[in-house]
């Protein structure tokens, strides 16, 4: 497993959203590139970056602050947030993202999600699924998609994808914990590794999600580390398996998880 710090930017700023909720925005930093910076000074070698404007709009208002992120870093990113067509992806790819993610456009347009496959190959694509109550959300997470989100990952399994970022709005900017069972699930309709996304808390949460790490390719920490409940340093300890066994996180995790 992996730490990606995440980047959501909104209106030129690091911002965070309380369950998807653009009117419920608070601003983290005012410059995203000096942020990215301090993530990769704290040890981060992974950066999840959404565009907040595009998720919403449909337009990537963000690419320049993408690829100033990419300038003056050296961390692998993968970015999301409006890219519906294969022009959007090729303009974040051309920046030098390792990845995009895609969404609204999975359940929206079938032929795209092959077409975007095909094109760029599946370790530069990945399938975003946001969900509440098992149930899909797309367009910021404004509209139901009237699909569940295992059976979304089934089918995107199917056209080819390997990489796939599983988000819980309810949790999501909440701190509140994470559900290990619920990305297992979705490993087992994926087929391949996913990456968690919604209310990681803390440490103790990451290293829950350790012990079905056979199911995790990556977890993804905004609010949390924004905040300082744990810091870049010990998110990635905590992924890979290297942080010392006295630590205070430890004591969370001596109830076994239920899957």
């Amino acid at each position: 497993m992996y730490l990606l710090p995440a980047i959501d930017i909104l209106g030129g700023k690091a911002v965070r959203l309380a369950k998807g909720d653009y009117d419920k925005v608070t601003v983290y930093n005012d410059d995203p590139v000096l942020q990215a910076q301090l993530f990769e000074e704290a040890g981060a070698e992974w950066l999840h970056v959404v565009d907040l404007d595009g998720a919403r709009d449909g337009d990537q208002a963000n690419v320049d602050v993408v690829s100033g992120i990419l300038k003056r870093t050296k961390l692998h990113v993968e970015v999301g947030g409006g890219i519906r067509t294969l022009d959007a992806a090729r303009r974040i790819l051309d920046t030098g993202a390792d990845r995009v993610i895609f969404g609204t456009a999975l359940v929206r347009d079938p032929d795209f999600a092959q077409a975007a496959v095909e094109e760029f190959g599946s370790d530069s694509v990945v399938c975003g699924i946001d969900a509440k109550d098992g149930d899909v959300k797309v367009e910021g997470w404004v509209s139901g998609a009237e699909i569940s989100a295992l059976e979304l990952a089934s089918r995107m399994a199917a056209l080819g994808y390997e990489h796939l970022v599983y988000t819980d709005i309810a949790r999501d900017g909440m701190q509140t914990g994470i559900a290990p069972a619920a990305y297992v699930e979705m490993y087992q309709a994926f087929g391949n590794l996913v990456i968690a996304s919604g209310g990681i808390s803390s440490v103790a949460d990451i290293l829950k999600l350790a012990k079905v790490s056979e199911a995790i390719e990556g977890v993804i920490a905004g609010r949390a580390i924004y905040e300082e409940s744990f810091t870049v340093a010990d998110g990635v300890a905590a992924c890979k398996g290297t942080m010392q066994q006295e630590s205070d996180f430890l004591r969370d995790l001596e109830k076994p998880i239920e899957l």
